[in-house]
């Protein structure tokens, strides 16, 4: 069982549904930024550093908890029986991710839409669901039809709809540094591909 340190894992907590990394894998998790330290020139024994490795593993570990996570796992029962027919939209989920490239984050709101065939889902899984696959090394693009082929798995509904928009500090922080660039992808399955009337109405919906 782990110990909990306030002064190492301050805020971060991982998901009820994350199994925490093994102690050995956050132990080389913890030399690894200590090595990365020294590497850039600063000294890892100083005062304002020395807990600085073992508080970025526990960060780490948390940023990457989808891997230990599963959709099935998630949902469990939380799948019910409806006669609901029409668009179930949720918008402005926040979302923390961390690019696959450079490992640096970028910050967006995914907006999540289904057509129920005789089954609906709790409202909160939606949220867990993005951020399974959010808290992962990702690019944004596969990000979006992890989110949308996954409930289309787990609720076979008639149709799925996912639009991610967000900002990436890879891109305002270093290369071209631009600050008020902003990406947009969309993952249309089912329906919402199929029948122009239902993407026609999806999109309206995410203006007002």
């Amino acid at each position: 069982m782990r110990t909990f340190d306030p002064e190492i894992e301050t805020e971060d907590r991982l998901s009820r549904y994350a199994e925490p990394l093994p102690p050995g894998q956050l132990g080389k998790l913890t030399k690894i930024y200590r090595d990365l330290l020294d590497a850039i020139g600063e000294d890892s024994t100083r005062q304002g550093l020395a807990k600085t490795p073992a508080r970025a593993a526990r960060a780490m570990e948390f940023l990457t908890q989808g891997y230990r996570q599963s959709v099935e796992e998630i949902v469990n029962d939380a799948i019910f029986d409806s006669d609901a027919s029409e668009i179930i939209l949720v918008k402005d989920i926040e979302l923390y991710s961390m690019c696959e490239h450079h490992l640096l984050p970028f910050i967006g709101r995914a907006h999540v839409a289904y057509i129920p065939n005789g089954k609906v889902i709790g409202l909160s899984k939606v949220a867990r669901i993005v951020d399974v696959f959010a808290r992962r090394l990702q690019i944004q693009e596969n990000l979006t039809t992890q989110i949308a082929e996954s409930l289309m798995d787990c609720l076979e509904p008639n149709g799925v709809a996912v639009v991610v928009e967000a900002k990436h500090l890879c891109m305002m922080m270093r290369g071209v540094e631009k600050q008020n660039s902003i990406m947009k992808t969309s993952c249309l399955l089912g329906a919402f591909k199929e029948d122009a009337r239902t993407r026609s109405e999806f999109l309206s919906l995410l203006k007002e």
